[in-house]
């Protein structure tokens, strides 16, 4: 494929491919406008919309699932068609309208809104990661820190982004932080297309085949055709998380493409291509578990930050940049740490990298629901506990998600690049989806605050927060849900260290598998 060309003139700016560094600022300016969009949104149908937990929770996770499964249609049209060039640019400008749509306070323009923004996201997530493992030759030690610093620009954007639109929505309305999260992603695009014109990518990037691209139906040529299936595209997506009770049959469809499409691919490749190609879905299944517990940032945390915690020089909506202000602070350190201990042959093989990361996430979450033990007569809790156990599981975040982002470059068949960083977004996918019914389950209803408040859970949970079932029934309504928020994340948190134990167990084989890659 001739996307393989090498770059003229110089190619390198602090020992990295000189393309890194458009696509770092582009990809931070975007993630600007989706966290400072999803930083307002719970909170928006909430206190705004007036929808209630339940309904809050079910559109929030149709969306932010079908913001990750649109990914594998847009990585396989950019591996086939459209290119990664293409395909980021016609992403951004749905992403662009879906932002300033949200402005409009119609039910038809909320749910559209959401549907651009959804399809939009399907041609710009995993082709722009995409393209940064391209700026590398297979087996590069520099591919680890590359996408580290890469993730170092997705977390750039979501630092910045929940404090900036909260502030705007705070001040000025709901409607001026959604449109300040437009605004960054038009300057998202306006970074990548002066890149473009830099000539900084060479041939990389382009339409893989002008002669497939131009084939004409009905008098219109297959880019032209990709564009009206978005519009098509955008409407029934808008109508999923509408009706978001009945997306338990997409998860079916999609999981049944998945699978028949997987198989095809390792009925076309050679033996060593079909294990690494197992080892991808085996990080991927990984991938899902870690999505569902972690993503309750922007949903129940978001609420638990807003209704039982000491907030402190920031809102509920604010506390979404935290997570991602770690990574800022932590980033170019891991980066530093992989690249010094490769050197030294020390560095952890990926598989035990997954190990560690589900390891630090169970752990973040037992600081959460540790905070109980800080419970004022308001059923609030010390900020401390919300920043620590934030801390924690952003390291199990470094340990896992940007190395997963490098290795599916690594281990997938070239031709199939972009479709198997589409199948690791899927991870969002199916973790969004399961993330809104463990969300759920934080809603308190009747007189049992959830599932997990009796049996080996509730023993769990009143070892690691100090609360019992009998000493919350006959406390405040507010003390009621702060049990019920604690309760899932020690459980869930007791979850993720059990199989992260499990993944460490197990990574000699799995790394045998990976064929040499690291």
């Amino acid at each position: 494929m001739s996307n393989t060309t090498i770059d003229n003139g110089p190619t390198e700016i602090f020992g990295h491919p000189k393309g890194l560094l458009y696509l770092f600022f582009a990809e931070l300016w975007e993630r600007f406008s989706f966290y400072g969009m999803r930083a307002l949104l719970v909170l928006y149908m909430t206190k705004h919309l007036l929808f209630d937990d339940d309904m809050a929770f079910g559109v929030y996770a149709a969306y932010m699932s079908l913001v990750y499964v649109t990914p594998m249609i847009g990585g396989i049209l950019a591996d086939k068609i459209l290119g990664y060039r293409k395909s980021i640019i016609l992403g951004g400008v749905l992403m662009v309208l879906g932002h300033f749509f949200l402005t409009i306070e119609l039910p038809i323009f909320f749910y559209g809104s959401l549907g651009l923004i959804i399809v939009g996201n399907g041609f710009f997530k995993p082709n722009i990661s995409s393209f940064v493992g391209e700026l590398y030759q297979q087996g590069d030690s520099r591919r680890d820190s590359g996408f580290t610093i890469f993730y170092l620009g997705i977390n750039l954007g979501a630092a910045i982004a929940p404090l900036a639109c909260a502030w705007f929505a705070a001040n000025y309305g709901w409607h001026y932080g959604f449109v300040l999260a437009g605004i960054g992603m038009v300057a998202g695009l306006l970074v990548f297309n002066s890149g473009l014109k830099s000539n900084v990518f060479g041939t990389k990037g382009k339409v893989p085949s002008l002669e497939t691209y131009n084939l004409k139906t009905l008098g219109l040529n297959k880019g032209k055709w990709i564009v009206i299936l978005s519009v098509v595209l955008v409407v029934l997506f808008a109508t999923i998380v509408r009706f978001h009770e009945f997306e338990s049959y997409l998860v079916w469809i999609v999981s049944l493409f998945l699978i028949a499409y997987i198989t095809y691919i390792i009925s076309t490749v050679s033996m060593k291509e079909k294990k690494r190609l197992l080892v991808a879905v085996y990080f991927t299944l990984l991938y899902t578990l870690f999505a569902a517990i972690f993503e309750q940032a922007g949903s129940s945390l978001t609420l638990f930050a807003d209704r039982n915690v000491n907030l402190v020089w920031m809102d509920a909506a604010g506390t979404n940049s935290i997570n991602a202000g770690f990574i800022i602070l932590f980033a170019v350190p891991f980066s530093m740490l992989w690249t010094f201990l490769s050197k030294r042959n020390s560095n952890p093989n990926s598989p035990v990298k997954f190990g560690l990361g589900l390891l630090f996430l169970g752990l973040g979450f037992l600081i959460f629901a540790m905070s109980a033990n800080s419970v004022d007569d308001f059923a609030r809790t010390s900020m401390t506990y919300l920043i620590l156990g934030y801390m924690v599981l952003t390291i199990g975040e470094l340990f896992l998600s940007p190395i997963g982002l490098s290795k599916m470059t690594e281990l997938s068949p070239l031709k199939y690049t972009a479709f198997i960083m589409g199948v690791w977004f899927s991870a969002n996918f199916f973790g969004h989806f399961f993330a809104g019914k463990i969300a759920k389950l934080t809603s308190v209803s009747g007189e049992e605050p959830s599932i997990f408040s009796s049996g080996f859970f509730g023993t769990i949970t009143e070892q690691v927060s100090g609360l019992t079932t009998q000493s919350v029934l006959t406390g405040s309504e507010g003390l009621q849900q702060l049990f019920s928020y604690v309760s899932v994340y020690a459980s869930f948190g007791t979850i993720s260290i059990i199989v992260g134990i499990f993944a460490i167990l197990i990574s000699p084989f799995i790394k045998k598998m990976m064929g040499g890659i690291h």
